[in-house]
């Protein structure tokens, strides 16, 4: 397992290098003081103007920002997620103050409560106004800044959507806002939570508990995964947190996996094609991204249908591949596929006949819808 880590972490790294790294120091009227940030801009960025990306905000810069940063150009590079900007907030000797909060009410005080101004009124509209950040946003911690970007998601409009909260320093009265919140959650909220078996016992049992919490939550609109990782010392779990995190914040993003063809899409009661239009109406509500749909996601709903022969809904996969595909014969082949299977066989035959004269796409050649058309002349005699 250690090997395969340093495997993924060299590949993380040479990646990375190409990114577009930029550090800047801001003049905060919240702090009275400059902070010093660092930017990965997409490596797409200055190419496509008008596109929008999620925003990720990295506290503890100092050390958590590579990491994430990273992460993010390896998941994009593969189209695992949304390409996206990351900030990371340096708090080297700041931390402390930066993270202060009242004893009595759990709540930021002083230093702390300018520090939450300073994020939520400065540095977000500055990244906002500066680059093409869009309305997905994703906070990180670890440790005591874990326990602080949980003060965003009290507010009564969140600032920010995803939450990664790693081997969190809970303050006290934590353990109770949160799971209240997120119960009550009236738009979608991702909330990843990690611990290791190497942080202290008071950690381990504040995370366990809150877990414990969070899980008994029914909200349609809080997506929550929790991992305990099993040797990684307080200061390396977030090299196992984040990847985890980012699987599981963009779920919906990925092309359709091997284990949800099996476990979700086989088993649907409703259309294999409504799931797909869903799937990809979900990236663009949450993301603002419209994604076209992907072959591989194509090629698993059309091997649902034929799975369980329900061939009726072959009708609306042409559709959409017509529209997605136009010059291939992926949509023709599709409809060839409904007609043939409906009881319209001259239908089927001149559609697969027209499909011919257009592109070969996913595996399906010119060859196989011309033989199709053939077998359907020769068994009706058309």
């Amino acid at each position: 397992m250690k090997s395969l880590f340093s495997v993924l972490f060299l590949v993380i790294a040479i990646h990375f290098s190409t990114a577009q790294i930029t550090y800047k120091s801001i003049q905060s009227a919240k702090l009275g003081e400059e902070r010093q940030i660092k930017i990965q801009l997409p490596r797409g960025y200055e190419k496509n103007e008008d596109k929008t990306y999620p925003l990720f905000i990295v506290l503890d810069g100092d050390y958590m920002f590579e990491a994430v940063a990273g992460n993010v150009d390896y998941y994009s590079y593969w189209e695992d997620m949304p390409e996206a900007i990351v900030v990371g907030v340096n708090q080297l000797d700041k931390r402390y103050d930066d993270c202060m909060y009242s004893e009595q009410n759990s709540l930021p005080i002083e230093a702390g409560a300018n520090f939450f101004e300073f994020i939520g009124m400065e540095l977000v509209p500055y990244i906002e106004k500066t680059y093409r950040a869009g309305s997905f946003r994703v906070a990180v911690g670890h440790g005591e800044t874990a326990n602080f970007i949980n003060y965003y998601l009290l507010k009564p409009n969140p600032l920010f959507q995803s939450y990664i909260v790693i081997s969190p320093e809970l303050a006290p009265g934590m353990i109770d806002y949160v799971p209240e919140v997120l119960g009550k959650a009236q738009s979608k909220i991702f909330y990843y939570l990690a611990n290791t078996t190497s942080d202290n016992k008071s950690l381990i049992g504040m995370t366990k508990a809150l877990n414990t919490d969070i899980s008994a939550i029914e909200n349609e609109n809080l997506v929550y995964d929790f991992d305990s990782f099993d040797g990684p010392s307080h200061y390396s779990v977030p090299a196992h947190a984040i990847p985890s995190a980012i699987e599981g914040i963009f779920q919906v993003f990925q092309p359709i996996s091997k284990k949800e063809y099996k476990e979700t899409i086989l088993e649907l009661e409703i259309s294999p094609v409504v799931y797909l239009q869903e799937k990809y109406q979900a990236i663009s509500d949450l993301f603002g991204i419209e994604k076209q749909i992907l072959i591989n996601d194509f090629k698993a709903i059309s091997a649902a249908i034929e799975k369980s022969e329900t061939y009726e809904y072959y009708e609306a996969l042409g559709k959409m591949a017509r529209k997605a595909y136009p010059d291939t014969l992926l949509g023709g082949y599709y409809l060839g596929r409904f007609y043939e299977e409906t009881g319209e066989p001259k239908r089927a035959m001149r559609t697969y006949q027209t499909a011919y004269t257009l592109n070969e796409i996913a595996g399906i050649t010119k060859d196989e819808v011309l033989d199709r058309a053939d077998l359907i002349k020769q068994d009706f005699g058309y």
